[in-house]
């Protein structure tokens, strides 16, 4: 029985062929191979079809003409700009550190909070401070007495040498005991000023404004100035306006980045999301290049009043060099790539789709600006090139901007 199968099955597949290649010319062209095969030969003829991929060249369309979307290319000023990803970096950021050994007696801040420059953050003990500092007043003020003793001294001593009633040993006497006095006032002045500077460490104020972090230290610890742990930093102050972003450009864009700076301010956009951007100048470029990575470190400086930039969030940075004030533009979309390179499908009296190859500037916002091969005015494909080929007659369409309606939610 299978032998049988077998023989059946064989004779159907003869007969399937057979018929097959009587009737291959009717079949063909029903198909459209034959439009295929002659739309190949001009399309391979043409030296623009060269532009585009293997796969695409001849692909006929026997339904008629293709319905495409359109952009017309236009003359815009465009800025010169040079992308790159930044880290945003606090101009500023500042350890709080205990400057003598001492207890937390109050925290004045809470963790997160903005602060302003002078603001009171910690108090730590001040009694056997202040205790030391009334004991050296007391002492300066028994000073200040002995040295106007002494100057009354001295000052008798003279009066008697000069009636011829002392000695010089007893003038010499006293005016060594009256320096000896006012020397011994300007140390325990001094020993005053000293302690007053500790006193004032006590009070720890924000050196600069900014955004406080975790104060792992709360009020009864003992702090300690040797402690190099991380728990002796009482806090970490980031100053965020304004802030900086950092980031890397290739060395081939130095020359020109530079030459922008000699002229003025060079603009910086950081590109928080997709609506929101905050621009600033640059304020430093790094004095060598990274030989590792071929890039130069760029630092711009930008206002943060709104805290729009975190310190170590990345973004996207864009820098200005410039305006090109009538640059040729046309929708990204448009550009289509192939082996020779970036091609167009230019749309030719409205009817037909010619191949053009071009040379791209740059690819900024969703367009790109041609350095070559297009004029002004020309209408080029942005919708509908998978099915083109050079010379297919084309139909100009509008273009589908309404974004379909979202399904009702179920339960």
């Amino acid at each position: 029985m299978r032998l049988v199968r077998w023989a059946v099955l064989a004779s159907v597949v003869v007969v399937v062929c057979a018929a097959g290649y009587a009737y291959r010319d009717e079949i063909a062209h029903k198909l459209g191979l034959g439009a295929l095969a002659n739309a190949s030969a001009q399309s391979a003829s043409s030296p623009a079809a060269s532009a585009q991929p293997q796969g695409r060249r001849g692909r006929a369309n026997p339904g008629g003409a293709i319905p495409v979307v359109v952009a017309t290319a236009v003359a815009k000023p465009m800025p010169i700009l040079i992308e790159a990803v930044g880290t945003v970096q606090a101009i500023a950021s500042i350890q709080i550190k205990p400057r003598l050994d001492s207890q937390i007696m109050k925290v004045l801040v809470e963790e997160g909070a903005l602060v302003k420059e002078g603001d009171l953050l910690f108090e730590l003990d001040q009694r056997s401070l202040k205790a030391q500092l009334a004991q050296i007043e007391a002492q300066i003020r028994k000073d200040q007495a002995q040295v106007e003793q002494a100057k009354r001294d001295s000052a008798r001593s003279e009066g008697l040498l000069g009636k011829g009633a002392g000695t010089v040993v007893a003038r010499d006497t006293s005016l060594t005991a009256q320096k000896a006095a006012e020397a011994q006032l300007e140390s325990n002045e001094a020993m005053r000023t000293n302690i007053l500077t500790q006193l004032s460490f006590t009070e720890i104020k924000a050196p600069v404004s900014g955004r406080i972090g975790s104060i792992p230290n709360k009020a009864g610890t003992i702090v300690r100035v040797a402690d190099n742990t991380a728990t002796s930093v009482l806090a970490t102050i980031n100053q965020v306006d304004p802030i900086y972003l950092q980031f890397a450009v290739p060395q081939v864009y130095l020359p020109e980045l530079r030459a922008a700076m000699a002229e003025g301010n060079v603009t910086v956009n950081a590109l928080v999301d997709d609506k929101r951007k905050q621009s600033g100048t640059i304020a430093f470029i790094e004095n060598t290049v990274d030989p590792m990575t071929g890039t130069v470190m760029v630092k711009a400086k930008i206002p943060n009043a709104n805290e729009g930039l975190w310190p170590g969030q990345f973004v996207k940075a864009e820098i200005v060099l410039g305006v090109e004030p009538q640059a040729i533009a046309i929708p990204a979309p448009a550009v289509q790539l192939g082996p020779q390179g970036p091609y167009i499908f230019v749309v030719k009296d409205g009817r037909v789709a010619e191949v053009r190859p071009i040379t791209i500037r740059r690819t900024q916002g969703g367009e790109s600006v041609i350095g070559s091969g297009l004029k002004v005015g020309e209408q080029v494909v942005t919708d509908g090139q998978l099915r083109l080929v050079n010379g297919a007659a084309v139909t100009i369409k509008a273009a589908q901007n309404e974004a379909p309606a979202p399904s009702n939610p179920r339960g």
